[in-house]
């Protein structure tokens, strides 16, 4: 009686694997796409960004607001930080610079317009009858200082 058991196959000859640069001419090697991933210097930025979040935050805690929402995003802009102190709702721009006065330069008008779209859009997903004034506020944050919150820092009402 034959053997009825599958037989092996046979070994195939495996094939190295080739690293990138390797085994290329050198110019194609230079052409290879980049990595993948934000670069180190977008990283660094983030996490200021969050730590300078993070700072402002804490500073309007301390200041008797609550914070309703954080890094709020939708389609026509960001806010950083949403915050309400009993019928105010105040919407925050955060910005982190090496020291406050390069800070206070730094919302420029196109900022303002997106702040105030996405602002719209809050409002429309998250009215609230007991809100009574809007104000668009701004919080600079600069390296071993403290924050500096400009109360009012602009109008969208033109």
């Amino acid at each position: 009686m034959a053997d009825e058991r599958p037989r092996a196959r046979p070994l195939q000859a495996a094939r190295p694997m080739r690293r990138p640069g390797l085994g290329r001419h050198p110019d194609e090697a230079a052409h290879e796409a980049p990595p993948e991933g934000p670069r180190p210097e977008r990283q660094i930025a983030f996490r200021t960004g969050l730590s300078a979040e993070s700072r402002a935050a804490a500073f309007l805690i301390v200041k008797g607001f609550r914070i309703l929402a954080r890094r709020w995003r939708s389609p026509v802009g960001e806010i950083d930080i949403i915050a309400r102190r009993r019928d105010l709702l105040v919407f925050v721009e955060v910005k982190a610079r090496a020291n406050l006065d390069d800070a206070a330069w730094s919302v420029t008008p196109r900022q303002r317009l997106r702040i105030a779209a996405a602002a719209e859009a809050w409002l429309a997903r998250n009215g609230d009858a007991r809100i009574r004034d809007i104000r668009f506020d701004a919080m600079l944050v600069a390296p071993g200082r403290i924050p500096r919150h400009i109360t009012a820092a602009f109008d969208t009402s033109n």
